[in-house]
Order: structure tokens, then sequence, then C-alpha cells
């Protein structure tokens, strides 16, 4: 029994001096309870709309304020016509726009009723549900104040108006966030157990004796699974266009490079983690529990980012896949050109040369 119990002991001082069993056992489920408890929600908060109000009187006005006072919603900006709404969704920072009628105020003391129009961005069908709902509840819980001394009663007829996704389509939104977890869980993978594979077979001491400098070696390792990623995207694509009745409403080509882009940082990435772990076990943990849970819950696939609190909408911003759900969708359902996703497009370049710099340089540690 003395022996069981010293064995026992040993093995608990095993564990306890390896930190990364201590991280999975204990660190990865506050984690993991962290992360969903916070990310995971229905609710929508702070969600950036936009007003065109053709009435400007004071009722419109009391509005406007109550809306803006809702923690739900956030007034980004004041349009003067309609000309604006779908250059402002293209650039993908508005939500929904509301609508007020010409004579607001005459037509609700006239007629007892007056027309609120609430266009949303349909790319995402559950949100633009969510935010008209909100809309029409703080609308209602502004006809029952003004009601209380008015008889008969006010009416506020809301007229809904959907772009890009008139239908509602669920595939909408499920073929270019499936499309980016695949792309990026499968690239990160594969190059994550490239070099580890080499170490492991032994194999490693002849690319450190071969005259192939660092950038060589990544990039070697990289190419190949730059190719078969794309026939992934490729298949991806077709089904989701033949199969699911996808829209492809922007350029083909553009669609294609950044499509290669985000491969290529999802394989740089890849080689990072390739770079530091020591087996392929570690490298595929890493690239599993690492990059799924954060690219499928904080890149905007599923639950909104902004509804999020503050200190994960800043991680989301080092997650290569919502710079590239943004793009996707911008292309494939806006039609939305370069001029429109640059800035996204300069940052999955920029992460790109990172995780490729970073990469080289914890290889050429290796060869010291």
């Amino acid at each position: 029994m003395k022996r069981f119990i010293g064995f026992v002991t040993k093995e608990f001082y095993h564990i306890f001096r390896d930190k990364r069993s201590m991280f999975i056992l204990f660190g990865m489920p506050i984690a993991q309870i962290m992360l969903f408890g916070f990310a995971i929600t229905n609710e929508i908060n702070n969600v950036n709309i936009a007003i065109l109000d053709h009435s400007k009187d004071t009722e419109t006005q009391k509005i406007i304020n109550k809306i803006s006072a809702s923690p739900y919603f956030h007034i980004e900006q004041e349009i003067s016509s309609e000309t604006q709404i779908e250059s402002i969704f293209k650039k993908g920072k508005v939500k929904a726009v509301l609508v007020f009628q010409n004579h607001f105020i005459k037509d609700l003391q006239t007629k007892k009723q007056a027309k609120v129009q609430v266009i949303t961005d349909a790319t995402d069908p559950n949100i633009a549900n969510t935010i008209t709902n909100y809309i029409n509840a703080i609308l209602q819980n502004h006809l029952q104040e003004v009601n209380r001394n008015n008889l008969p009663t006010y009416q506020i007829q809301t007229q809904t108006q959907l772009y890009y996704n008139p239908e509602l389509k669920s595939v909408f939104t499920f073929v270019p966030g499936v499309m980016t977890v695949i792309l990026m869980l499968v690239s990160a993978m594969m190059t994550s157990i490239s070099i580890t594979r080499e170490k492991e077979l032994g194999t490693m001491e002849v690319l450190l004796v071969s005259p192939l400098n660092p950038l060589q070696v990544i990039l070697g390792k990289v190419f190949p699974y730059i190719f078969l990623s794309v026939i992934n995207a490729i298949v991806i694509l077709t089904l989701g266009v033949f199969v699911f009745g996808m829209p492809i409403q922007g350029s083909l080509f553009l669609l294609a490079f950044e499509s290669i882009l985000f491969i290529i940082t999802a394989l740089s990435l890849g080689i990072l983690i390739s770079t530091v772990s020591d087996s392929q076990q570690t490298a595929m943990m890493l690239s599993l529990m690492g990059l799924m849970l954060p690219v499928i819950i904080l890149s905007g696939f599923i639950f909104p980012i902004s509804s999020m609190p503050l200190p994960l909408q800043i991680i989301s911003n080092i997650i290569p896949a919502k710079w590239f759900i943004i793009i996707i969708k911008a292309i494939m359902l806006k039609g939305a050109s370069i001029q429109i996703i640059w800035k996204e497009t300069l940052i999955l370049i920029g992460m790109t040369v990172f995780f490729i710099g970073l990469s080289i340089k914890k290889y050429k540690i290796r060869l010291e």
C-alpha cells in the first residue's frame, strides 16, 4: 500500500511540474466557460444604425433620442438621402437604417398614424430579425407613453425592407462562415505538423545543414498546401453556389485573390505553430484547441461581435477569420469592390507578414 501511495504521490508531482498539463486541466476549462459565458448570446448590443429623417420634427427627435439612449443601438450617422443607404451597408459598419417619412408629426396628429421604415442588412438574417424586433419594441414603448393622454390613440406603422437577403436565407451566413472555419482550421493543422514531423522523423538535421535559408524552408513548407487549400475553397464555393443557391455578386477574381490571401494567412499561422511545437501532438493540440473556439466564437460567424464585452471585441481583432468573413460576405452578397474592403485586405496581408516573419525568427533560433 505504501508503494502504491508513493507511486500516486510521484504522479501528482509529475503533473504539478508539467505546466502544460496544469494549463489543460485548469486553464482551458476556465477560459472556455468565460468565453462561452460572455460571447454566446442571442441578444444584440451597441449595433450601429443610421438615421434618415425626412421630417426633422420634435416627435422624430424624441424617438431618435430614445433609440440612442437604448443599450442595443448606437447611432453611427445621420444620412440625407436614400442613395446613401447601399453605400454605408457595403462598408459593413451600419447594420440598419431607420427612415422617418415626411411630415411625421403632422400625419400623427391629423391622420392618427405615421410610417417608419426599417431597412436592415440581412446578410445575417438572425441579426436583421432581432434588430427589427428591438426597434419595434422601442417604437411601441414610445407610443404607450404618447397615448396616455390621447384619444383616439396614435399609431406608428413599421415597414421592413431587407437588403442582400430578402428571403432571410440562413445559408447566406452559413456558407461564408463554414468556408472560413474549414480553410482556417484545415490549413493551420496541415502546416502545423509539417516541421514537427521533420523533428520526430529525425530529418530535421537534413534541413538544418541544407543550403536553404529559413525563408526558403518556410515557403517550401507552405507552397504545396496553398494548392490543396485552393482546391478545398473551390469545392466549398461550388457546393455553396450550385447546391445551396449562394450568390456571388462581386468579382470572381477579387474573391479568388482574397481566398488565396486568407489561405496563405492560415498556412503561415500553422507554420508558426509548427516552429514552436516539439511534437506533432502538441502542434495538433495548439491548432485545434487554440484556433477552433476563437475562430467559431470570435469571428462573428455565429455571434455578433458588437454584443460581446469590450475585451472580447478587442481580442477578436487578432482573429484572421473575422476579417475574412467580412470580406467574403461583402464580395459575395454585396458586390463590394477592393475600394470597400481594402482595410480588411491590408490587415490580412499584415498578419501574414507577421506570422511568416515570426516563424523565420523562431526557425533561426533553432538553428543556433
